[in-house]
């Protein structure tokens, strides 16, 4: 109804439709040029430098395989990725990068290479409780990773492809010993009754019971990796924002240690507040 608010994904629907509508009017055979995409873009109001960049994802778009089979399907994939081309050049989006991995979420650089780097996560007493307390509503998704490595390719003056992924095989470990532990204390059990003559659903109560709670320990891993995923995707978004700033100022690393817990449980207590 007139008057009311379009929410994002309407909003998202009514411009893919719109598009759809405004090409299917024109006879575009096998494809278009570059030049001719950026040329009906501008027909439809929308930036060239919007175009520019969907045109650099598009180029740069890679094909992730995901592995099939029972063992990922039980225990999930060792690695996760997120892309994008974002703005910028690849000094400024390396060190946006670099203070934001250290400063926000609580990791430190582990490797750094001529064309790609890597962080862990950050090691201390005072790291632990950061994670730990979660200030202002953070849950340092990023920090859970074994390793978090990025990749920063030039395309052009002002545009460069940055691919992030994170090691998240130290969780699917964790997933593997829990979930069998869980299944073979139900298989041992089962076993042991039957060895002192129990047979019937006395026996295989225990089968039954802890062979699928674990796993449900093992499948797991959506939750946990959707939380990684997402953080990645969230420091694209911000680096595609220029929310992320290679001059942005870092917490002081020589101040007291005791003010800086004192600091962080009152961000803590003030994001319970809100």
């Amino acid at each position: 109804m007139a008057g009311e608010l379009i929410t994002r994904e309407a909003l998202d629907r009514i411009i893919q439709r719109a598009a759809e509508l405004q090409t299917g009017e024109r006879d575009i055979g096998d494809g278009l040029t570059e030049a001719e995409v950026v040329k009906l873009g501008d027909e439809v109001g929308i930036p060239a430098r919007y175009l520019q960049q969907a045109l650099l994802e598009e180029r740069t778009r890679t094909a992730v395989t995901e592995a099939r089979g029972a063992l990922p399907w039980l225990f999930g994939p060792a690695q996760l990725w997120a892309e994008r081309v974002v703005p910028g050049s690849r000094t400024d989006v390396e060190q946006s990068l670099t203070r934001w991995m250290e400063d926000e979420e609580l990791l430190q650089i582990k490797r750094r290479f001529a064309d790609r780097m890597s962080w862990e996560p950050r090691a201390g007493a005072f790291a632990s409780i950061q994670r730990a307390f979660g200030g202002g509503g953070r849950v340092y998704a990023l920090a859970r990773a074994e390793e978090v490595h990025c990749q920063v390719t030039q395309l052009e003056p002002g545009f460069c492809h940055v691919r992030l992924g994170a090691v998240v095989a130290n969780l699917r470990r964790r997933r593997v010993a829990g979930g069998s532990a869980i299944g073979g204390t139900g298989v041992l059990m089962t076993g042991a009754m039957m060895i002192i003559g129990a047979f019937g659903v006395a026996a295989l109560a225990p089968l039954a019971v802890l062979v699928p709670v674990g796993i449900a320990f093992a499948r797991a891993h959506e939750r946990e990796n959707a939380r990684v995923q997402v953080a990645l995707e969230q420091v694209l978004d911000r680096l595609e924002r220029s929310e992320i700033r290679s001059d942005r100022r870092l917490a002081n690393p020589n101040a007291n240690p005791v003010d800086r817990v004192v600091s962080e449980i009152r961000k803590t207590i003030q994001g319970w507040g809100t």
